[in-house]
């Protein structure tokens, strides 16, 4: 039809002039007023004239239309180069397309469809797209999806479409309506992609989020979010619920034996024994480290969550069996509970982390409840650790010295330094109520260190005034024995003050040395080489291996004061009294006891010979200045 209408644009024109110069220019020449014979001339002149006029104008039209005919080829070719490439990519695109009429009949799809759906080419063909319906969405979605089809010709979004093998699968779909010259609906085109790779990359993400990757337990922040909603559900359905913070005692003792690698199995098999104590409503998490939670959301009493708590200790106390080593934990437990202990999240977990505190301050291994007795001695706890930082920086802090004496004649033969806090206010605070909490925030080290360079000044002094003493002790804590460097900065110390070594004498717990035998002695050596005095304070408390103890460079043994208490009349405390200091003896050592008080006391240790003693008996621990106006008469 295109071709037809052409050629009647070409020839219309021609037939017009044609029939114009007939018409016309025979009347023209019989207007004249000429013989015959010029008349015929004329008439040959007009059929040339005619001739050469039309042979123009049809070369003219020629012309014209070769050039639309070449620019038509051109648009031609150029349209079937579009409609190539574009066949390419529909072809080779990783989106699969299909499209359909305009009465949603598939008209064709490309390969990427098939490998998506799973469906030939000539399975789908002139089919309705609904055979891929997954049946996950309802009737609102799909009729939203055509509302915006008719109005805006486009729609995008995700659909759960059905793979051919039954498999249900997530894709994010693009569909375009497609209409003619006319503005006729001609055709619809959907291109989609499969996301279900994104989706489990998502789902990773999310669990890695949430989750601990070593035990893929729930993780703080999600055991925190379902803190929350059992609270809320808690409030609101009047259902009493409980959290547990546990922490695995000693843990870190594991990874320092047996490496890290041990002691992360050690964590995933502590993970699984707990969790087969859970019962519905229960959550346990792993919160860092060695610490987990559960969360048990309707917890009838607490007497059931301490039945919970008492078999999770059952259960840690049982060995595990790691590669080839079979290792014993235990562990220590709070609990709060909610909604009674706490009106939120935050206060929930505070809660359980001041009752995990008590119960590791009872001794470990056991669990406690949170009261608000616990709240303030946390409040106290942190208000001390400042007060302490300030007393350290401002001069608040005094060295007493408590007498020691030699029990063969009771002659005083050195002191013992013990740091005193004199508080602006408070006066003296007791000793028992600020070290706990230095040696928990590791103040302890800076006091420690504070402590030996007054003692060494203070023992100079005494020494230049003429006074005849054999030693002054100082106590090192765990802290600060296990720091890098200890050996220079004592050295230091002592160059400082002019001391000479021969008289300091450091205290070392059995439980510091222990701690790690062979970095102990190393260190010990380099102290003994300085020249100064060693002795292990505490002995018999701790886990002393004697064939380490017969190797450790020290001179001095102290007795515990816990084995003088019962002096004479208990019959173990005689028993151990008498084996550590024939002990001490026969490695070479001298004997201290501390903690005498009665003259009973000192008796049974002179009786037993017992080189030294310390203790009430003799002198409560005095300042400098009341030690100097009562220092005994030579």
């Amino acid at each position: 039809m295109r071709s037809k209408f052409s050629a009647l644009k070409l020839v219309l024109p021609y037939f017009m002039i044609a029939s114009l110069w007939v018409l016309f220019s025979d009347h023209a020449l019989m207007a004249l007023d000429i013989g015959v014979r010029e008349l015929a001339e004329l008439q040959t002149f007009k059929g040339l004239g005619f001739v050469l006029v039309t042979s123009l104008m049809l070369y003219l039209l020629l012309c014209l239309h070769l050039r639309r005919l070449r620019e038509y080829l051109q648009t031609r070719r150029t349209q079937e180069s579009s409609l190539r490439q574009a066949a390419a990519v529909f072809d080779s695109t990783l989106e699969g397309v299909l499209v359909t009429n305009a009465q949603s009949e598939i008209v064709h799809v490309n390969r990427a469809f098939a490998r998506i759906t799973g469906y030939t080419e000539a399975e789908v063909m002139e089919r309705n797209p609904r055979m891929f319906s997954s049946g996950r969405h309802g009737l609102d979605f799909y009729q939203a999806m055509w509302s915006a089809l008719h109005h805006r010709n486009e729609w995008s979004g995700e659909v759960w479409n059905r793979r051919k093998n039954g498999e249900v699968y997530p894709l994010w779909q693009n569909i375009r309506s497609i209409f003619d010259e006319d503005g006729e609906l001609t055709h619809y085109v959907a291109v989609f992609s499969d996301i279900s790779a994104i989706k489990r990359s998502q789902h990773e993400l999310d669990f890695l989020a949430h989750h601990d990757p070593l035990t893929n337990l729930p993780n703080r922040l999600l055991f925190t979010e379902r803190v929350e909603h059992a609270l809320e559900r808690s409030t609101r359905e009047d259902r009493p619920g409980a959290v547990l913070l546990m922490d695995l005692d000693h843990f870190k003792h594991v990874n320092e034996s047996f490496g890290h690698s041990r002691g992360d199995q050690l964590l995933k098999e502590a993970g699984l024994r707990l969790q087969g104590l859970l019962e519905g409503g229960m959550t346990l998490a792993r919160l860092g480290g060695d610490e987990f939670g559960v969360i048990w959301e309707d917890c009838p009493s607490a007497d059931q969550a301490a039945d919970l708590a008492q078999r999770v200790l059952s259960a840690l106390r049982q060995p595990f069996r790691i590669e080839d080593h079979e290792l014993f934990i235990s562990a220590s437990l709070g609990i709060s509970l909610f909604p009674t202990d706490a009106e939120n999240v935050e206060q929930i977990m505070r809660n359980a982390d001041s009752a995990l505190f008590k119960a590791k301050s009872n001794g470990r291994e056991t669990f406690a409840f949170y009261s608000l007795e616990l709240t303030n001695q946390a409040r106290q706890r942190v208000e001390m650790v400042a007060a302490l930082r300030h007393a350290l920086e401002q001069g608040e802090l005094r060295v007493h010295y408590q007498p020691i004496q030699r029990l063969t004649d009771n002659r005083l033969i050195g002191f013992e330094a013990l740091v005193r806090w004199l508080h602006p206010e408070r006066g003296l605070v007791p000793p028992g109520e600020f070290l706990p909490i230095a040696e928990e925030t590791g103040l302890i080290a800076s006091i420690d260190l504070w402590v030996l360079e007054q003692t060494c000044r203070q023992m100079q002094t005494w020494l230049g005034q003429g006074r005849e003493l054999a030693f002054v002790a100082v106590n090192l804590s765990c802290r600060l024995f296990s720091r890098a460097g200890l050996s220079q900065e004592i050295a230091r110390v002592l160059a400082d003050t002019g001391l000479a070594p021969a008289h300091l004498e450091l205290e070392i717990t059995e439980s510091a040395v222990m701690a790690d035998p062979d970095s102990a002695r190393e260190l010990l050596e380099r102290l003994r080489e300085l020249g100064v005095r060693l002795a292990i304070d505490d002995f018999g408390t701790g886990y002393s291996s004697l064939q380490r103890l017969k190797r450790l460079p020290v001179q001095k043994l102290k007795i515990d004061q816990s084995f003088v208490r019962g002096l004479p009349a208990d019959k173990d405390d005689a028993a151990i009294a008498r084996a550590v200091n024939a002990l001490g003896h026969n490695l070479g050592l001298v004997v201290l006891a501390e903690g005498i008080e009665t003259p009973q006391q000192l008796d049974f240790l002179q009786q037993i010979g017992c080189d030294y003693g310390q203790g009430y008996l003799f002198s409560r621990p005095l300042p400098p200045e009341d030690i100097e106006r009562n220092w005994p008469k030579a």
